[in-house]
């Protein structure tokens, strides 16, 4: 039983802290996707992915804040280690957010 705990306490400290959103690094998106859309059908996309990522980094922002006060108190990311961290949905949702405000630059939108 004792082996469990420590094989337990070590599987959680191995997992890391939850990035700040500002942090997080977009995952680079082709913007050629998005290249038969129209202008309006672009800025509606884009509004609804910008409100997609603002709900992710609220989460992630919880999340950060949950993996401090965690390792403050317990010495464990707790947040992190529970499903709170949100890093590659963030990191999907910044990649699509460039490639939409890239398609409509070069459609002149």
């Amino acid at each position: 039983m004792k082996r469990y705990a420590v094989v337990l306490s070590i599987l959680l400290m191995s997992v890391g802290c939850a990035k700040r959103p500002d942090a997080i690094t977009p995952v680079s998106m082709p913007s050629d996707v998005y290249t038969l859309m129209g202008c309006s059908k672009l800025s509606d996309e884009l509004t609804r992915e910008q409100q997609n990522l603002d709900t992710l980094s609220r989460a992630q922002n919880d999340a950060a804040t949950g993996d401090a006060l965690g390792v403050f108190l317990v010495g464990l990311p707790l947040a992190s280690a529970t499903g709170g961290d949100k890093e590659g949905l963030i990191a999907v949702s910044k990649g699509k957010v460039q490639a939409l405000e890239s398609a409509k630059l070069r459609k002149g939108c």
